[in-house]
């Protein structure tokens, strides 16, 4: 299994699964497709597609029940389990509550918490103390953020105490590179893991015509051309797949090993 390693969480696998629209949407569970989204879990995480990444909005939690069924029969430390806490439960009390029922639906520890959207009431210093005490207590072994700006990350990690701010996870792609302006060069050079979602942009780089051209000299397709690309930039993204179909294609990526050269090219691609 391909890892990426970063200083202040550790080695992690390269590529994750993403599981937004798995049971159901925002607050809102849907139990319909249970047994197809838990075997689509249970199927990624057997190629190799080992870090997940959820929330506890993703379907008011059930996606994070549906994590929790598909991992039970895999070795945990094997595993890397990302989950977020919404803005709107920022606050001390409610972020150790929070977690608490977020590691309840999945069955385990979290390894990575995550501060969903900046909050526009509570103070970051209140919800970071409340991570570093879910570390204390066991409950989570690293927190970070998500969508945040650089200068936000910053007020973050000068709220920690105890315990550094070990990740970032922004909306990020070959399309959508604002974060290289500052957040990713940041990020990189102070050994903390960024996470891209979106990172195929729901699809569309499966049509680009550069990563098109590359992937035939490697036998590969374009989407795994660009998660190879992410790979040696040095980020983790995070694609949804729902289908076997789709994670084989996902999980091939962890075999694409670029050339310097390629990775360039690829680095030119047009932003949008």
């Amino acid at each position: 299994m391909k890892r990426s390693c970063f200083k202040r969480v550790g080695c992690v696998p390269s590529i994750g699964l993403g599981t937004w629209g798995i049971g159901g949407g925002f607050w809102s569970p849907d139990s319909s497709r249970d047994e197809e989204w838990t075997a689509a879990i249970e199927y990624a995480v057997e190629k190799g597609l080992r870090l997940i990444d959820t929330a506890e909005m993703y379907g008011g939690g059930h996606a994070e029940e549906l994590v929790g069924r598909a991992i039970k029969r895999y070795k945990r430390d094997e595993l890397f389990i990302v989950t977020k806490v919404w803005p709107t439960n920022a606050r001390y009390e409610d972020v150790l509550k929070s977690a608490q029922a977020s590691s309840a639906r999945l069955g385990t520890y979290i390894d990575l918490y995550l501060l969903h959207w900046p909050s526009d009431t509570v103070p970051i210093c209140e919800t970071v103390r409340a991570f570093e005490t879910l570390v204390d207590r066991g409950l989570i072994r690293h927190f970070g953020v998500s969508n945040f700006s650089l200068r936000q990350i910053q007020e973050a990690e000068a709220c920690a105490k105890k315990y550094e701010l070990a990740a970032v996870e922004n909306h990020y792609s070959l399309y959508n590179r604002r974060d290289e302006a500052d957040v990713i060069p940041y990020a990189l050079s102070n050994g903390i893991m960024y996470i891209a979602y979106t990172p195929l942009e729901k699809g569309a780089l499966a049509k680009d015509p550069l990563l098109a051209e590359i992937a035939k000299r490697y036998g590969a397709t374009p989407i795994q051309i660009a998660l190879a690309w992410y790979v040696k930039r040095g980020v983790v993204p995070i694609p949804k797949a729902g289908s076997r179909e789709h994670i084989d294609e996902i999980a091939g990526a962890l075999h694409v090993e670029l050339s310097d050269e390629d990775f360039v090219k690829i680095s030119g691609v047009q932003r949008r």
